[in-house]
């Protein structure tokens, strides 16, 4: 029987838990995801990873300033993702290697600098929305607004953190040697961060300043290396509609009709669950018998199997 193909875009908490920004704390969160993950490689799953790095680049960003000088210059944000794509990416390949020799099983994990193709007339850099590094009170922002020039914005009730552009990817620059990669055996960790985003140019890529949104990107990804499934793990089991309220309801088994009525309805917040439903149904409606699943990291296994998560997908009547 063939392989599934799964391409997994791991949440925030994957990497940082709580406000410890410490390499040994990241590492440890690290090493925990890749438990999970492990148990999914042992199920016999052809495996591409992606993940965040909002407060990994944030901070970046921070230091940057901090030591900018003649000596050593800041660098600009493109470059910075690329920095913590490398930092994040060797995190997992050791991760990742532990734990599955932990099972007894040897395979190369490869983590791949990725850039992912703009726009650069998107609207996306006129309007800011992306948030990365910390949280700030409203005082604070206000400050830093005042004496750097960046825009701040609250995130979701959690307090105010850095906007900056999120322009959507057209396409994967890697594409082909990920989807060459992973025909071989090989667990690929890509397009960390989103990519870093690039516009094409007569004489090849030039970086711009902004951040991809790491689930859109995983989305494209999963389309352009012909995944079976798009795995976005997050902090919930489910996908809820009228959440927090007495009524409130897990969705299971969905149609992109279905999840498109949801978000006229404004049920799903703009900063946490509305871009992974939107990468969700773009993936869903990029080809046929493809799904999308939202779930928990611990659910991981159970989701590939249909037995958790929220799964979309196309109608049946749109089925081919």
């Amino acid at each position: 029987m063939e392989k599934k193909r799964v391409v997994i875009a791991l949440g925030g908490n994957a990497i940082q838990q709580g406000k410890d920004a410490t390499a040994e704390a990241q590492i440890q969160a690290v090493e925990a995801t890749a438990e999970s993950l492990a148990a999914l490689i042992a199920e016999g799953v052809e495996v591409i990873i992606t993940h965040g790095n909002g407060p990994q680049v944030g901070n970046l960003m921070l230091q940057q300033a901090a030591s900018d000088s003649p000596a050593t210059p800041a660098m600009p944000l493109d470059v910075c993702g690329a920095m913590t794509q490398g930092m994040i990416g060797y995190w997992f390949e050791n991760a990742l290697t532990k734990a599955l020799r932990a099972r007894g099983l040897e395979q190369h994990v490869a983590s791949l600098v990725t850039r992912s193709i703009v726009d650069p007339n998107d609207s996306a850099f006129h309007h800011p929305t992306k948030p990365i590094g910390p949280f700030y009170t409203e005082e604070e922002a206000l400050h830093l607004e005042r004496t750097t020039g960046y825009v701040f914005k609250e995130d979701a009730g959690r307090g105010y953190r850095r906007v900056v552009p999120s322009p959507i990817p057209m396409k994967i620059a890697e594409h082909a040697v990920i989807r060459t990669l992973v025909e071989a055996g090989h667990i690929v960790v890509a397009s960390g961060g989103g990519g870093i985003p690039v516009m094409e140019t007569m004489d090849g890529y030039v970086g711009i300043e902004a951040v991809i949104d790491k689930d859109f990107a995983a989305a494209k990804l999963a389309d352009l290396v012909n995944a079976d499934v798009l795995l976005i793990l997050t902090a919930v089991e489910h996908v809820y509609v009228n959440f927090g309220k007495p009524d409130e309801m897990a969705l299971q088994e969905t149609s992109k009709e279905q999840m498109e009525t949801y978000i006229a309805e404004g049920q799903f917040a703009p900063g946490s669950m509305l871009p992974k439903v939107r990468a969700a149904l773009q993936f869903a409606e990029s080809g046929t018998n493809r799904v999308a699943i939202i779930t928990s990291l611990d659910q991981a296994v159970a989701a590939i199997d249909g037995e958790a998560g929220t799964r979309v997908r196309l109608a049946p009547s749109l089925q081919q």
